[in-house]
């Protein structure tokens, strides 16, 4: 697998070390079967989110599992990093602010509440099913391994009503005191990326009712002002669909799917395809990195959360150890 990476590479930019994923005899529910019709291999990261569908040709196709049953393929592109960096895309938790504790300590909550059991806790092993994906694949994780008889449609009323009150108590300055801190130099990233002149775009798969609060929160101990000002675009995974409301799109297409990525920088900041390789994307998570990949961008990962576990570090140009490293790589 080495050798057809190389070729892929050097036409046109990073794929991914092919070594550093698992081999597979048959990929894409069954569709694609390693030697066969021109499928050199069939490749899958640890996480085993996505396969990989490696062509003799040189072509890749993702296939994006789904625990919500509604899987996708995607071409996955080569990247490289063009200068001048016209854009960098940041996701939220993990990457610019530290709060995945507390989502997770969330999902816990909803489901000690599915259980009826106020002592339950999660275990080690469903750390990285419980962060990087939308909230449905979270609860579907939870409910598959400890209640299978509970739907995600309960889940999800329990989520929402924990999230809920939490939030306003975050937003009444009675919640948790640590539940949103910003990533350690951010304000000075944000602030050099400003004065050179590089729109930032923020992304994430949080809906819009949990992922705002963090954003003004962070911004308010940052003094950097409002938010909306300041980012050239922010893309959130939209509303939640709950009776008698009105939703957005944005439950089933997230991380590690493309379009958050590409429409934070397509739509938002304007940027067309043919120009993404002077588009910079950051994460600290494998379904993050995927979906920057997915979108056609160049990756920098950011060290601290799931990447090493999950097994796509070998998708990142660089896995940074914080921002100040990963600036050196966009100036």
């Amino acid at each position: 697998m080495r050798n057809v990476e190389s070729r892929i590479a050097s036409g046109g930019g990073m794929l991914f070390d092919a070594a550093e994923l698992a081999a597979l005899t048959t990929g894409g529910d069954g569709l694609f079967r390693a030697g066969e019709n021109g499928v050199r291999a069939i490749l899958e990261p640890k996480d085993r989110k996505a396969e990989f569908i490696v062509f003799e040709d040189g072509r890749v196709l993702a296939h994006i599992r789904s625990r919500m049953g509604y899987p996708a393929f995607y071409p996955l592109h080569p990247a490289r990093i063009e200068r001048p960096v016209e854009a960098v895309l940041m996701d939220l938790d993990g990457t610019s602010v530290r709060s995945e504790h507390f989502w997770i300590w969330i999902i816990e909550q909803t489901t000690a509440r599915l259980l009826g059991n106020p002592k339950f806790e999660l275990e080690e092993a469903d750390l990285p099913h419980v962060s990087g994906h939308s909230v449905s694949e979270h609860l579907r994780h939870c409910i598959a391994k400890y209640a299978p008889e509970k739907t995600v449609e309960e889940a999800r009323r329990h989520y929402f009503d924990i999230t809920r009150h939490e939030m306003n108590e975050i937003m009444e300055g009675r919640g948790k005191d640590d539940a949103f801190t910003p990533t350690e130099g951010l304000k000075e990233f944000l602030l050099e990326l400003k004065g050179r002149k590089i729109r930032i775009g923020l992304v994430t798969s949080g809906l819009y009712e949990k992922a705002w609060p963090e954003i003004l929160a962070v911004f308010r101990q940052l003094g950097l002002g409002d938010p909306r000002e300041f980012y050239d675009a922010i893309i959130t995974a939209g509303n939640a669909i709950r009776k008698g409301e009105a939703g957005t799109l944005g439950e089933l297409e997230p991380k590690p799917h493309p379009w958050l990525y590409a429409e934070a920088a397509r739509v938002g900041l304007g940027i067309e395809f043919g120009r993404r390789h002077h588009v910079v994307g950051m994460e600290d998570s494998g379904a993050g990195v995927i979906s920057i990949r997915l979108a056609g961008f160049t990756c920098l990962g950011v060290a601290g959360g799931n990447i090493a576990s999950s097994g796509t570090g070998s998708f990142c140009s660089r896995v940074c150890r914080g921002l100040e490293e990963a600036l050196a790589e966009i100036v």
